[in-house]
């Protein structure tokens, strides 16, 4: 990736460089070396240690592209979903803005945080013509993650729950003993956050410890733009491993190999 001269207030360094996440040695990666429209943006481990561009393998490039031709600004990257993709320009087209046509966001790093965060001018929801619009994006502070993969169950673990369901539930209630019912969910509970969600619909402050497993054999990452309500109240609550997932590590790349001094 690539920076002009007049981009540094973006945070990023000038010229090429590489983005590595703080929690994982993975590095910001376009899947399958593509370079076409809406290929997803993902983690994936380091190709290439060299910060000299001279040195480095080629093959190494999709992790220090260059974003003159790929990329605008800080990412030429947009987020369908909560998704990150590569996007070149494209024409516009009405109502603007769409889905397939919108203002490309803008990403700034911040070298105190380690955050990168992600500024729309519009509301990435693309609400539909004749849906309510509301404004409660504007508000929200949008934040680059990785996300954690657990490895898969073991036949194990499948057979211990079938057990489990399957023999020992209908056991206990042959034996005249109900099976604990989970009590009914209240409206302050839903209103509260107390309600366990399924995994898919986990918030990311709210992810258990069980959540945070990242212990998949699988090298790729998933990406994720996360939009806080209140990011002061979510820092406070956040689990350490939640934090390194949205810290990012940014090595500017040299010209030539560093100079040094004989003993």
């Amino acid at each position: 990736m690539t920076m002009t001269a007049g981009d540094e207030d973006y945070g990023f360094p000038a010229g090429y460089f590489v983005v590595r996440s703080a929690g994982s040695d993975r590095s910001l990666d376009v899947a399958g070396d593509s370079v076409k429209d809406g290929s997803e943006i993902i983690l994936f481990p380091e190709k290439e240690k060299s910060l000299v561009e001279g040195f480095r393998d080629p093959g190494a490039n999709n992790q220090a592209r260059s974003m003159a031709s790929h990329w605008v600004r800080v990412l030429t990257a947009s987020c369908p979903g909560d998704r990150l993709v590569l996007r070149h320009r494209r024409p516009t087209t009405y109502p603007y803005p769409n889905k397939t046509s919108h203002p490309l966001p803008k990403f700034r790093y911040s070298k105190e945080t380690g955050e990168i965060t992600v500024h729309f001018e519009y509301d990435p929801a693309f609400p539909k013509p004749g849906e309510i619009k509301s404004d409660a994006w504007k508000s929200k502070t949008y934040v680059l993650t990785s996300v954690p993969l657990r490895k898969p169950r073991t036949a194990l673990e499948d057979a211990s729950q079938f057990i489990t369901t399957n023999i020992f539930g209908p056991l206990i209630t042959g034996f005249g003993i109900a099976p604990q019912q989970p009590p009914q969910a209240t409206p302050e509970e839903v209103f509260n956050g107390k309600i366990e969600l399924n995994d898919d619909e986990v918030v990311e402050e709210d992810r258990r410890e069980e959540d945070e497993v990242d212990d998949s054999p699988e090298l790729p990452r998933k990406l994720k733009v996360i939009g806080i309500a209140n990011k002061e109240r979510s820092d406070k609550t956040l689990s350490d491993t939640a934090r390194e997932r949205r810290k990012w590590v940014v090595t500017g790349l040299r010209k030539s190999n560093a100079r040094t001094t004989g003993v």
